[in-house]
Order: structure tokens, then C-alpha cells, then sequence
């Protein structure tokens, strides 16, 4: 009797087994995509976890500055282990496509997209897509500044005054793409003779330079520093929080940037990798950056973006050769004489 009743629990216990293990292996089977990520941490971080729920796709994800990324694709060029690559500032992109790091991928929806996305596709043979626009500016606390009778800047030509020594922080063009877009659209805007000399005197009021370029919206923010330079979009969350927090666009005109996505050409699993880029690119994926405090101008044209994105209408742009700047002898001659002639500079 014991025994006879013993066989309605073994099968139950066996059952249970095996519906587990199917279910186990029903979500191995959606597998997974390994990716690196240049924008903010949070959006990196939400849109990864937002996929996976919607999908099952498991996603491995870094967070890491433009530069660096460039660097680790090309040490891994013989033996990938990136599948996507997604945000930041586009010019390392193009470097990466220039240096046959990058996958061909040119999606079906792209006339959904605004038309300085679809450049992107077409300046690098459909290896690099346009995610996001936003444009390089100041980010000032006004607190800090009154407190040290300072006035607000609104010019390049502000930035570089004596007041301003030791109140000025920037990233590194070495690892972060967003000071690389500052010293190429300030050669193309100044020349490039010019914009060395001024970059000079900037050094001298520079605290610090940055390993990234989204380290100074916080730091200003909290009164680390009283001036960071940088995407504009990356004060609005401080602002909208309620921080002591100013922005303003260079008098003179400024660059600006088309974040990057591409697919790491010899990906081990590419096939979730397309789904997780068109994902992104996708109103879905498009609109949480905006959900977590990024506030980018998104490419996909197709869904109301969100009212708190700031307006770039009235920022006046300069034309932006991304394709020139884009090229990485280009970028590391920008950035060899910057090494040279300003880093090495005393303050």
C-alpha cells in the first residue's frame, strides 16, 4: 500500500520536474545578446532590462565611454565578443566602421526615421545608424556662481575669461567622445590654429578633465564645480529635479552630435542583436530614455517625443563635417596635438 501510493507522488514530482525544465529551457532558448552601451547609465540600464522582459532576449550589457568602446572593439577585432553596440556621440562610430569593426544593416523602416538618422546610414555604408541628436553646450549652478559673484556664462569667448579659473570641468578627447565633438567643432568653427589657442586658455580654467562626458551634469548639479561643458540634455533631468541649474547654448554657435548604433561585425549572436537594434530604434526603446531622465532628440519620427526633451530650434548649429571628423586618423591627430600642446600644459 505504501508503495502503490508512492506512484501518484513520484509522477507528480516528475512532472513538476519536467515542466520546469521546460520552461527553463523555453527562455534559454531566446538566448542572449552581449552589448556595450555609450549613453546614459540609466537608459542603458532600463532599456536592457525593458527588452528582456518584452522578449526573454537575455541582454549583457556594459556601460562604457565612446572612446574606450572604440579601443575594446578593436582589440577584440579577431575574436569578438560584442554583439551591439548603442549610444554616444557618433564620430567613434564612424572611426569603427571606417577600421571594418562594424556590420552592413540598413532597416526596413528606415524612412520612419528623421533625416539626419538616415545620413548617418548612408555616410558609412549602412554600418552606423543615427540614434539620437542633441548639441554640446554649458551647464552652470547658479548658486555656486552668485555665492562667488561670478556672472553666467553665454559665449564660448566667456568661458576662457581669469574669472573663471579652476571652475570649469570637461571630459578627456582621449575617452570620451563628447570632448572630441568639442575640439573638432571648435576647429571647424574657429580654425584650427585659432581653436588650439583658445583651447589653451580654457586649460587654464579647467579643474578637471573628465573620463566622461556625463560626469559634469551631476557634478554641477550637486556644486562639485560651477560650469561643465558637454551635451546640453544632460542637465535637463537636474533641472526639471529642481537643482540650482542653468543651461545655455554658445553664443557663437556650437556642434553637435548624432549618437550612434551598429552591430559588431562577427557577432556570436546576431540574429538577437538585430531584434534588440530594431528594438531601440523602435518608438519602445525610442522613448525611454526620456522615461529615465535622458532627454535626447530621438530618430524615429513616428511617436509624440516626450514634452521635456528641450527644443533645438533656436540653438544656433555650425555644419558639422561629420564625415571628416568622423575618420580616425583625423581624430587621433585632433587628439595628438591636443595631448601635446594643451594637456601638457601647466594650470
Amino acid at each position: 500500500m505504501p508503495f502503490t501510493r508512492a506512484i501518484p507522488a513520484l509522477a507528480t514530482t516528475a512532472l513538476a520536474v519536467a515542466a520546469i525544465a521546460a520552461t527553463a529551457g523555453a527562455a534559454q532558448a531566446q538566448g542572449v545578446v552581449n552589448a556595450l552601451c555609450s549613453t546614459d547609465a540609466p537608459w542603458c540600464e532600463a532599456a536592457a532590462a525593458e527588452f528582456t522582459r518584452q522578449t526573454g532576449i537575455k541582454v549583457n550589457q556594459a556601460h562604457k565611454g565612446t572612446g574606450e568602446i572604440g579601443a575594446q572593439l578593436r582589440a577584440e577585432a579577431q575574436n569578438p565578443k560584442t554583439d551591439i553596440w548603442w549610444g554616444g556621440t557618433g564620430d567613434p562610430f564612424l572611426q569603427a566602421a571606417e577600421a571594418g569593426l562594424l556590420d552592413a544593416y540598413r532597416p526596413a523602416y528606415i524612412n520612419d526615421l528623421h533625416e539626419w538618422a538616415v545620413r548617418q546610414y548612408a555616410m558609412s555604408g549602412n554600418q552606423v545608424g543615427g540614434f539620437y541628436t542633441s548639441t554640446i553646450g554649458f551647464g552652470y549652478n547658479t548658486e555656486l556662481l552668485k555665492k562667488k559673484g561670478l556672472p553666467e556664462p553665454r559665449c564660448w569667448a566667456d568661458l576662457v575669461k581669469p574669472a573663471y579659473k579652476g571652475e570649469i570641468e570637461i571630459s578627456h578627447p582621449a575617452s570620451s567622445g563628447t570632448a572630441y565633438t568639442v575640439i573638432a567643432g571648435l576647429v571647424q568653427q574657429m580654425g584650427e590654429d585659432a581653436a588650439f589657442d583658445y583651447l589653451k586658455k580654457l586649460h587654464r580654467n579647467v579643474t578637471q578633465y573628465t573620463r566622461s562626458g556625463q560626469a559634469q551634469a551631476p557634478n554641477v548639479a550637486k556644486g562639485e564645480v560651477a560650469i561643465g561643458v558637454t551635451f546640453a540634455f544632460n542637465f535637463e533631468k537636474w533641472k526639471l529635479d529642481k537643482y540650482p541649474v542653468k543651461t545655455a547654448a554658445p553664443c557663437e554657435g556650437t556642434s553637435y552630435e548624432i549618437g550612434g548604433i551598429a552591430l559588431v561585425k562577427g557577432a556570436r549572436n546576431k540574429a538577437n542583436a538585430q531584434k534588440y537594434y530594431d528594438w531601440l530604434m523602435g518608438p519602445a526603446g525610442q522613448a525611454v530614455g526620456a522615461q529615465v531622465g535622458s532627454y535626447q532628440t530621438p530618430a524615429n519620427r513616428t511617436f509624440k517625443p516626450d514634452p521635456r526633451i528641450p527644443a533645438i530650434d533656436s540653438v544656433k548649429l555650425i555644419k558639422y563635417d561629420f564625415e571628416k571628423y568622423g575618420k580616425s586618423a583625423e581624430r587621433r591627430r585632433l587628439i595628438d596635438r591636443w595631448t601635446k600642446e594643451v594637456e601638457a600644459l601647466p594650470k
